[in-house]
């Protein structure tokens, strides 16, 4: 499972675009394991408040992170167009639930600016910086600065529950 960002040439990279509110993301689409579409959530007990459950994706216990609770942005209930996006960071996967996904586009390093200070509320170390595509700005996510050591080790914990120690959501 490698690190390196998806390089189309030695000039632009490609990601996955999602919506949270009334912004948009955008994460290395080698990060992307897979999408799918919203499922129940099966509670922890004990876990930490930004694990909302977690999931069995074919007999991997995943934890599953609500990124707009995470960045402390207003929640909404989710629709037909919520999506579960699993991705590894760290070499773990962490699935996130996202309003929506929108496209992979691909984006030249010379149209990605380093972060600001302050992005939608979101402090410029979840961030790699700021894409713009066409009219678009894209806020780059860096999925290894997302959670701090003790909270990957919260999902260490998660992810090796055996079944009888979870409960139905």
């Amino acid at each position: 499972m490698g690190t390196e960002s998806v390089i189309l040439s030695d000039k632009e990279i490609q990601m996955v675009t999602f919506s949270l509110g009334n912004e948009e993301f955008g994460i290395d689409i080698l990060k992307v394991h897979e999408i799918n579409r919203m499922m129940e959530l099966t509670k922890v007990p004990k876990a930490p408040e930004f694990i909302l459950g977690v999931i069995n994706l074919r007999g991997l216990i995943i934890p599953v992170v609500d990124l707009k609770k995470r960045f402390k942005m207003e929640n909404k209930e989710p629709d037909k167009k919520t999506r579960i996006m699993i991705i590894e960071t760290m070499e773990k996967l962490i699935c996130f639930i996202v309003d929506e996904i929108k496209e992979v586009v691909r984006v030249s390093y010379d149209r990605i600016e380093p972060p600001p200070e302050i992005v939608a509320g979101i402090g410029c170390e979840y961030l790699r910086g700021v894409g713009k595509v066409e009219e678009r700005l894209i806020n780059i996510l860096e999925g290894s600065k997302l959670f701090n050591k003790e909270e990957m080790m919260a999902f260490d914990q998660v992810s090796s529950l055996k079944p009888e120690q979870i409960v139905d959501a």
